[in-house]
């Protein structure tokens, strides 16, 4: 499964725990793409699945009949020292996303 993770995720979550290709948008060359733009970028670039810290959006863009799907992680910061407790849960995710879902992941 091909990931891309929003540029308002440290990169340094790429190393944790993801048992899957998992790009930066930087590294993926979608650095500075709007939002609207970046879900149709990713898709044609081959990516399954977009990680964001960006509570909101999935209420900015329509995911019906895409291609990607997100996770959203929810953490009391976006610094890697909050983020990398979540893997194991996106993880599990990972195994039953669709196309067009979006899963919420967050701390309890």
């Amino acid at each position: 499964m091909r990931i891309l993770l929003d540029e308002c995720v440290d990169e340094g979550l790429r190393y944790s725990s993801i048992r899957h290709d998992c790009q930066t948008r930087r590294y993926a060359g979608l650095k500075g793409v709007t939002n609207g733009r970046l879900l149709a970028a990713a898709e044609a670039a081959g990516f399954e699945v977009l990680v964001t810290v960006d509570l909101n959006l999935p209420y900015q863009q329509n995911l019906r009949d895409r291609a990607i799907s997100v996770v959203v992680l929810q953490a009391p910061t976006t610094n890697l020292d909050d983020l990398p407790v979540l893997m194991p849960d996106v993880q599990r995710a990972l195994e039953a996303l669709k196309p067009g879902d979006v899963v919420r992941i967050g701390m309890s």
